[in-house]
């Protein structure tokens, strides 16, 4: 039977510092409600892809992402910036 409980992963990049973007929390349940609050609570942008997060909750914290996310977080990565720029416009 698949969990389907909601999961969540967030990442933090900063390009003049890292290579790649890394995951900085992940969890299901409890801890991702917990997740997803700190994010309403900061206005960080949440962008919603199941499948993402199921590859992101693999990966250990602090790790980069492999390069073969990249495509996939640059979309994220793309919308939380078209989001940020609506905000503060």
């Amino acid at each position: 039977m698949p969990d389907r409980r909601i999961k969540a992963a967030a990442l933090r990049y900063n390009p003049q510092q890292e290579q790649a973007p890394r995951v900085v929390a992940k969890g299901s349940g409890l801890i991702a409600e917990k997740i997803l609050g700190i994010a309403k609570e900061n206005n960080i942008p949440l962008k919603e892809d199941k499948q993402l997060v199921e590859i992101l909750s693999t990966l250990d914290l602090g790790q980069e992402i492999p390069p073969e996310l990249y495509k996939a977080v640059a979309e994220i990565l793309a919308f939380v910036y078209r989001m940020t720029n609506k905000v503060h416009s």
